[in-house]
């Protein structure tokens, strides 16, 4: 089964992020690592701090009247 999460400002992307880095069980410095970022960009997106990534999707992404749907499966508990 999947859960869906529509996100509309970068604080609520940070949210979704940091809950489905918890739920698969990482780390902030572990996934940081695994992708090659740094352990503190992972923390600011997390965090919901302006970036001009975050900042421009969601302009972009209003002045379009669109939205961004994260769609995340759920492991299997067994």
């Amino acid at each position: 089964m999947a859960t869906r999460s529509v996100v509309r400002s970068p604080q609520a992307l940070g949210r979704e992020l940091a809950r489905l880095r918890y739920d698969r069980g990482f780390t902030q410095e572990e996934l940081a690592e695994e992708l090659g970022l740094n352990r503190r960009y992972l923390y600011e997106l997390e965090s919901g701090k302006p970036n001009l990534l975050t900042t421009r999707l969601f302009e972009l992404l209003r002045e379009l009247g669109a939205y961004l749907e994260i769609v995340a499966d759920e492991q299997d508990e067994s």
